[in-house]
């Protein structure tokens, strides 16, 4: 099988957490594919749509061209394939002209996919939408020593610290509410809009909690790496973390309430070595797990049969 990933979300030096979750699945389809699957990428920044389509003209005739984020399956429309597939990722569907171009390009595709059913639901579609998430790196979110990850980053052994995992500019993210619990409950907040993503498990790690107090979330990734490493995480319930929280002891997923945030953040602050039970739910949603749906999906629409593996 031959497949194209089309998409305006790829790490580059200037921005290296751009897309880190599309890298990573690309990497996890070539570990689950094998040789028997030769996959190409056609990454391109941000607006430059018309751009890339002469590249994509140039690529030689795939059998799959799978685009990720909306606007972007409209320049993946000149690069040739047998069947054409899109997942989408967030604003792409929640932004009003940005879904309204996306919408528009549905009737060329062969199918639809959001990174969660949250999304999905978003989505109001009469047509079939299939839920393929990038999924989370599990083998570089893992548990690490706090003190270990705290001495790498220079950070104080012995101060409470608070993860927002985001940029504190995305407005959606809400930051704000981040700085109102650490502030409220004496806590250092770190964040991590310019932190390299090889550098991110360090930064789970070293954090008392991770604080997700997101408006909307398309899926849920840094929910999912907090979880990965076993580190206490407070989420909105967005995305897939009313899926995944629900059940793990020292773990919040809630609407956003200063108070009962703080309630819920204030023993990991204060314990030597906060952990949660966390990664057994991650590793369902691990990046080669979440690869081969993809696969499956890919094979289903070519009309091949299932892998008996």
């Amino acid at each position: 099988m031959r497949a194209l990933i089309v998409t305006n979300m790829w790490p580059s030096p200037a921005s290296p957490a751009l897309g880190s979750f599309v890298r990573d699945q690309v990497e996890a389809l070539r570990v689950v594919g094998g040789p028997d699957l030769d996959l190409e990428v056609a990454a391109f920044p941000p607006g430059g749509y018309a751009r890339a389509v002469p590249d994509l003209r140039r690529r030689a005739p795939a059998d799959v061209v799978h685009a990720h984020f909306g606007l972007t399956a409209w320049p993946a429309l000149a690069a040739r394939g047998r069947v054409r597939l899109v997942t989408l990722h967030g604003t792409d569907v929640r932004h009003p002209r940005s879904g309204r171009i996306t919408r528009a390009a549905f009737p060329f595709q062969d199918l639809v996919a959001t990174a969660s059913a949250d999304l999905a639901a978003d989505l109001r579609t009469r047509r079939p939408v299939a839920v393929l998430p990038c999924g989370v790196a599990t083998d570089r979110f893992r548990p690490l020593p706090r003190a270990q990850a705290r001495a790498e980053l220079g950070l104080d052994p012995d101060t409470p610290c608070i993860l927002f995992p985001a940029d504190p500019a995305r407005p959606g993210k809400r930051h704000d509410r981040a700085a109102e619990v650490a502030d409220a409950a004496g806590a250092r907040l770190l964040t991590a809009g310019t932190v390299d993503p090889a550098q991110m498990p360090l930064w789970v790690n070293a954090a008392n909690v991770v604080l997700v107090p997101s408006d909307h979330e398309g899926f849920g990734l840094a929910v999912l790496e907090a979880l990965a490493c076993d580190v206490p995480v407070l989420a909105t319930p967005t995305g897939i973390h009313d899926v995944v929280l629900p059940g793990i002891d020292g773990v919040l997923c809630a609407p956003y309430d200063r108070d009962r945030w703080v309630a819920a953040a204030a023993p990991h602050l204060t314990a030597a070595d906060p952990r949660v039970a966390g990664r057994a739910r991650a590793e369902l949603y691990g990046a080669r797990t979440m690869a081969l749906r993809v696969l499956e999906a890919w094979r289903e629409l070519l009309g091949e049969a299932p892998d008996p593996t």
